[in-house]
């Protein structure tokens, strides 16, 4: 998964000051980081981001260093390290090219950021441009033999409807992979900050609530009020839309049950197919943390799929 989050949050605190960006522009074998991870260097060593897991990340930031003082983009290979301790490599058997730019006109342009923020925010998904022989990267540069590109999916988003206690751990595990935690919930009782820290609260009905946030591909609506009244609107409603993910909490034969009303209610077979039910991934869950670390499973496996 990319830290493009963890990135942008960087650049708008460090705004102003020198700084360059690596990326992973290639990889090869058990490359530990996927193409198009970001590494973030401030001009005084601190940095967000990885591009190896922590393999060369010393090496990259000296380089990082060198590119920021000459204004210029660098392009280095890792492959796989020997037995030696202290020899910069991979030792997972892989390999990766990581560019390094300089955060100004002439690399990656400060403007991006705040294009790449607004898009992702917007939910569209925006591509950039690098002409490898230059080092520089915009929206579009033509075509090139050189040319690296690299897309930023919009922020993915999940959709909690039912503010139950396995709500509460399936929003914390939300927020630490990246994604934006969303509670609804009528109950003004149950939906409130001092439970759902971090989290974006509203209290509309969910039917209203989804169909206004309009849920895509990278987003998932997962059901747990256990109350059909709650529930089964908020399933119709991402039905309605390309929604990555969909589950619902329940045994099979509440399951069962609710695709009997579902039917009645108009949804037709392969939409009902779309609703993971009983939610999760088996994994012999006991307790509100480890079914909402289930349900998180079984959720970053579907929006996986949407991203290959």
């Amino acid at each position: 998964m990319h830290d493009h989050d963890t990135i942008l949050m960087a650049f708008h605190a460090w705004r102003g000051s020198p700084m360059a960006l690596a990326t992973v522009i290639s990889t090869w074998g058990s490359a530990p980081r996927p193409r198009g991870s970001h590494m973030l260097v401030h001009a005084d060593g601190r940095f967000e981001g990885s591009v190896s897991g922590g393999c060369v990340e010393g090496d990259v930031l000296a380089l990082a260093g060198e590119v920021i003082a000459s204004g210029r983009s660098e392009r280095r290979e890792y492959g796989i390290s020997t037995a030696s301790a202290w020899e910069v490599g991979l030792p997972c058997g892989g390999g990766i090219e990581v560019l390094v730019q300089p955060v100004s006109v002439t690399g990656f342009a400060p403007y991006l950021f705040d294009l790449i923020r607004l898009g992702r925010d917007d939910g569209q998904n925006v591509r950039i441009e690098t002409d490898l022989a230059t080092g520089r990267s915009a929206t579009s540069l033509g075509k090139s033999a050189w040319l690296f590109v690299n897309d930023y999916a919009p922020k993915r988003r999940l959709f909690i409807v039912g503010a139950v206690q396995i709500a509460q751990s399936l929003s914390t595990i939300a927020g630490t992979l990246g994604l934006r935690p969303v509670v609804i919930d009528p109950r003004a009782r149950f939906l409130t900050a001092e439970r759902f820290p971090g989290a974006v609260l509203d209290d509309r009905w969910p039917d209203e609530a989804i169909s206004a946030w309009r849920p895509d591909t990278a987003s998932a609506v997962v059901t747990l009020s256990h109350d059909p009244k709650i529930d089964d609107p908020g399933l119709v409603a991402a039905l309605g839309w390309p929604t990555g993910y969909v589950a619902a909490l329940g045994s099979r034969r509440s399951h069962a049950a609710r695709l009997d009303r579902l039917v009645a209610a108009g949804i037709g077979a392969s939409d009902l197919a779309r609703i993971e039910g009983p939610a999760g991934i088996g994994i012999g869950a006991i307790g509100a943390a480890e079914i909402a670390l289930s349900i998180a499973a079984g959720m970053v496996s579907a929006l996986g799929r949407h991203r290959e």
